[in-house]
């Protein structure tokens, strides 16, 4: 295993049930979330909402000495009126950026470009649901990359992170959108294991263009029994979707091994998703520092 300057582990907001500001109060304080992740010895935490952690001057006091490993944006690439209304809310989060503690050029933090859209998918996440058609893909993958290009123009390299529920939720459909942009790939575990991916294969097939990391953990028992209740995507997660780190089927030591086969450089962001209010405060803070104690145990 590499030195850890090749690499830094993260948390996340969403790991602690913390979405959106308007699902306030969050379950606990941004303080209680950065001081529960330096105690179990991670390096840096992602945004969450913008605010959650501060913005200007206040961010980097909020971050108690973590980094700021990168952050979720979110725009609809599928709808051209829609995706230019959020350009706002993508140059405000790129603000936030700019006010974070400087860190080494890889481990900058990284705008996580997701893809709100496809109601269809987000109503039945993984169950093979179509996507985009062909037509429509060039315009989608335009936008995915003035996006893209948008961030470099400001200082910041960004990932695109596939996701159920999304118009880029299969292999088949990451593959489409590396073919027609450049940006790099956010490449998540859980995601793309839940969308019939296997993410071990997936790090060395597509070792050229991963330039971000989210580890997490995905249970396909619960996953097929929602999808039997007919449940959503959101309500996947406050299932317990996406399981603790070695709950789920995820092939940890594998994607670990890969991660240092392909000379990985820059942050590995440990997420499990769950909703606010569907888990206690205690129950989250204690799967976080065993999920980051299972990738010490593995040599991250």
């Amino acid at each position: 295993m590499r030195s850890a300057g090749s690499w830094k582990v993260a948390g996340a907001p969403v790991s602690f049930g913390v979405f959106e500001l308007s699902d306030a109060p969050p379950p606990l304080t941004a303080g209680e979330l950065v001081g529960a992740l330096a105690q179990a010895g991670y390096d840096g935490v992602d945004l969450g909402p913008v605010g959650y952690l501060g913005t200007g001057g206040a961010l980097a006091e909020r971050l108690g000495g973590l980094l700021l490993a990168g952050g979720w944006a979110d725009l609809r690439y599928g709808d051209e009126e829609a995706f230019r209304a959020g350009l706002p809310a993508l140059e405000a989060t790129l603000d936030v950026f700019a006010a974070a503690p400087a860190a080494p050029p890889h481990l900058a933090p990284r705008p996580t470009l997701g893809c709100s859209g496809s109601p269809e998918r987000f109503a039945r996440p993984g169950a093979g649901v179509p996507g985009l058609g062909a037509s429509a893909w060039p315009a989608y993958a335009a936008r995915v990359q003035e996006a893209a290009d948008r961030c470099r123009e400001r200082g910041f390299e960004p990932a695109f992170h596939h996701h159920l529920g999304t118009y880029v939720e299969t292999p088949q459909d990451v593959e489409r959108l590396l073919e027609l942009t450049d940006v790099a790939l956010c490449l998540d575990t859980g995601h793309l294991l839940l969308a019939g991916g296997d993410p071990v294969a997936a790090l060395r097939d597509w070792a050229g263009r991963v330039g971000h990391v989210h580890v997490k953990d995905a249970d396909r028992g619960v996953h097929a029994r929602a999808l039997d209740d007919g449940a959503d995507l959101r309500e996947l997660m406050g299932r317990g979707g996406f399981a603790p780190l070695g709950g789920g089927e995820l092939d940890l030591p594998g994607v670990v091994r890969a991660l240092d086969e392909i000379d990985y450089r820059g942050w590995i962001v440990i997420e499990q998703d769950t909703l606010p209010g569907r888990r206690t405060v205690a129950q989250n803070v204690a799967d976080q520092a065993a999920n980051r104690e299972k990738l010490r145990e593995l040599g991250l």
